[in-house]
């Protein structure tokens, strides 16, 4: 970008189509109040399918992308900014389609000798039906983030009946992965392809249960220790792989990798990486960056700078 920073007209996408959509309008809202004051304009978009005549209409210099999931997350809308030669912030529309398929995500990882979990993609009346694998195990759809739809399916537990179900929205396949004991961690990366940098390890607990929407999300729901108490080597692990995750697929801007650590047979493995991370007050990356000394509107801004077109 050639305008001073000062000078730009940013849009901020939030909202959007999919079931992220409370998620996406909480960081949509976050990042627009980090760049007031900042910037010459802000426009708040919810987005909706006139978003190309809408941000025809604006015209605005950058758009920072701040939707999640479905059609804002997975290479639609980044086609769309394409298309309207709009520079904007995050992955372009292969790296976002990608990662927003995890059979696909994990093959790559997979390819660049990142250890990823078993299971595979499994019909959903099949898996409401019987186990597919032995418990204990994950069953989450196969394109959505935010934990939406995913299920611990215990020991001794009957199969997730909720899968089959005629109101199930979440596609006709879905992920079954065994369970992973242990740590949750993830870790941000920030920055190009061809030089990611991550920030560092966070350990999430959950204050109950499982590591669900509802811990990520509600205030309290998780207690976040970073960096995270980890032997050195696996530490270094977990962002030696984020970083190169997120330069096998190929991702840009702003990047998470969530991880599962069992500390008992000292594994660790890659669940899958987010191109569109959460920027909400209980969200990883602008506490990582923080913890790096990136404070919220910093990494706002960056975000903003670091954008263009073609991604």
């Amino acid at each position: 970008m050639t305008r001073p920073f000062a000078d730009l007209h940013v849009a901020v996408l939030m909202g959007g189509l999919s079931s992220e959509r409370e998620v996406s309008l909480s960081s949509g809202k976050e990042c627009a109040d980090a760049l007031e004051g900042q910037v010459a304009k802000v426009s708040r978009v919810d987005a909706g399918r006139d978003i190309a005549q809408v941000l025809a209409a604006l015209k605005p210099d950058v758009v920072l992308n701040a939707l999640h999931g479905e059609w804002g997350e997975d290479g639609c809308v980044q086609g769309i900014l394409e298309t309207l030669q709009i520079p904007y912030t995050h992955s372009g529309v292969l790296a976002s389609a990608i990662t927003m398929d995890k059979d696909k995500t994990k093959s790559i990882l997979r390819a660049a000798g990142v250890l990823v979990p078993g299971g595979g993609l499994f019909d959903r009346h099949a898996v409401a039906r019987g186990h597919v694998i032995p418990p204990p195990y994950i069953v989450k759809p196969n394109a959505e983030g935010s934990s939406v739809g995913v299920y611990l399916v215990a020991e001794g537990a009957p199969p997730q009946a909720e899968v089959g179900a005629d109101d199930w929205t979440y596609g006709d396949q879905v992920m079954v992965e065994p369970y992973i004991r242990g740590k949750e961690l993830a870790v941000a990366v920030i920055g190009e392809a061809t030089g990611p940098r991550a920030l560092t390890v966070t350990d999430i607990t959950p204050v109950k249960g499982f590591y669900d929407y509802e811990a990520k999300y509600a205030p309290g729901g998780s207690v976040h220790q970073l960096p995270a108490d980890l032997p050195p080597a696996v530490f270094e692990a977990a962002m030696r792989e984020s970083e190169l995750a997120h330069a096998a697929l190929g991702c840009r801007g702003v990047s998470r990798s969530d991880f599962r650590y069992d500390d008992l047979n000292d594994v660790l493995v890659l669940l899958e990486v987010n191109t569109q991370p959460g920027m909400t007050p209980t969200s990883l990356v602008p506490e990582q960056a923080a913890f790096a000394g990136m404070g919220y509107k910093d990494l706002v801004r960056w975000m903003v700078e670091d954008a263009s077109c073609p991604r």
